[in-house]
């Protein structure tokens, strides 16, 4: 077989020229894994050498799919007006890579927790599948979690891997990254960490952070007080606050773990608004890694999630449940990133 009359290559040709299968052609290009990474090469190659391009409008007839996935994005309280925490910001450069090495559209759209976004996508069939990106109260919208499982919605959630979640979940460890934040706190001398972090069930990614420092300490001999945990969500301003609230009941404290950069930097701006010197007297440490972390004074102690795996996670999981195949929930490994407030 060679190329057809109209001089158009088909996945027939691209097929021809591997040894493959058309079929096998097909599901290398989309970016199906159950075709080896070895054949996909091969067939990527080819398809570049004879300039091959999907037909989007012809794929989607007959799989009946939109080859679109909606990314939704949850309010999260913010310093400024966009309600888009920084993290998930920053993990949008990834999941777009990862949607566009399958050959999917993007659909991305900001949702608030009284919109009626839980059906909306799978009713109008605007999308296949959905990727669900916010910190918020996992409490305040489980039940339309729940209502997608009992629709058959094909949706992949960000947050805490736990059983008896509803569907599918990709995540950091962060009981793991909990106990690599208190051990460096451990090896720079301090004993008494304070955590600010709102930590239980409605918060679970913040309680498992805090679950992993206080795994760290009690290995070292060290009781946890419980009066070093400061309920805080995600903003500078709560940050401040629990710094001032620890600072005003005169709780002594020798170093901070905040759940989040965000928290930990408002957590720095208090502490220099009393006098307490980062890190001689205080050694603060925060969690994501956003951008401005690098920025602050002085520049921030954290842990840096798996932005750049996350994507592809989040993507494979959710392609498995629209192709037929079990999806796996999976938490994605963090690490330390050592800078200067708190002495490395």
């Amino acid at each position: 077989m060679g190329r057809r009359a109209s001089g158009k290559t088909t996945s027939f040709d691209i097929a021809y020229k591997a040894g493959v299968s058309q079929p096998t052609v097909s599901r290398a290009l989309r970016g199906d894994r159950s075709v080896s990474p070895t054949t996909r090469a091969r067939i990527e190659k080819i398809a570049r050498e004879l300039n091959y391009t999907v037909d989007k409008n012809a794929s989607s007839l007959r799989s009946q799919r939109a080859n679109t996935i909606a990314l939704l994005f949850f309010e999260d309280p913010t310093p400024d007006s966009s309600m888009i925490n920084p993290f998930f910001l920053a993990m949008l450069g990834s999941i777009t890579r990862a949607a566009g090495a399958r050959g999917l559209d993007l659909l991305i759209s900001f949702q608030r927790m009284q919109d009626d976004w839980h059906t909306r996508y799978q009713d109008s069939h605007r999308a296949d599948g959905l990727i669900l990106l916010g910190y918020g109260d996992y409490q305040a919208y489980t039940h339309r979690l729940e209502q997608l499982v009992r629709q058959g919605t094909h949706f992949v959630h960000w947050g805490s891997v736990k059983d008896g979640n509803n569907g599918v979940t990709i995540g950091s460890d962060n009981v793991g990254a909990g106990r690599l934040a208190g051990e460096h706190l451990l090896r720079c001398g301090r004993r008494r960490i304070a955590f600010l972090g709102r930590a239980d069930d409605r918060y679970p990614e913040f309680a498992d952070r805090y679950r992993g420092l206080r795994a760290a300490m009690e290995a070292a001999g060290i009781v946890p007080d419980p009066a070093l945990q400061v309920d805080a969500l995600t903003g500078e301003e709560e940050g401040g606050t629990a710094i001032n609230r620890l600072l005003a009941d005169g709780t002594m404290f020798d170093a901070v773990f905040a759940a989040s950069d965000l928290i930990a930097i408002g957590a720095l701006r208090a502490l220099a608004q009393a006098g307490v010197r980062v890190p001689q007297d205080v050694a603060v440490m925060g969690f994501d890694d956003i951008p401005v972390a690098a920025l602050a004074s002085p520049p921030l102690t954290t842990i840096m999630q798996n932005v750049s795996g996350a994507g592809d996670a989040l993507l494979e999981a959710l392609l498995a449940q629209i192709e037929g195949r079990p999806p796996v929930s999976r938490e994605l490994p963090a690490r330390l990133v050592l800078r200067a407030s708190t002495g490395h």
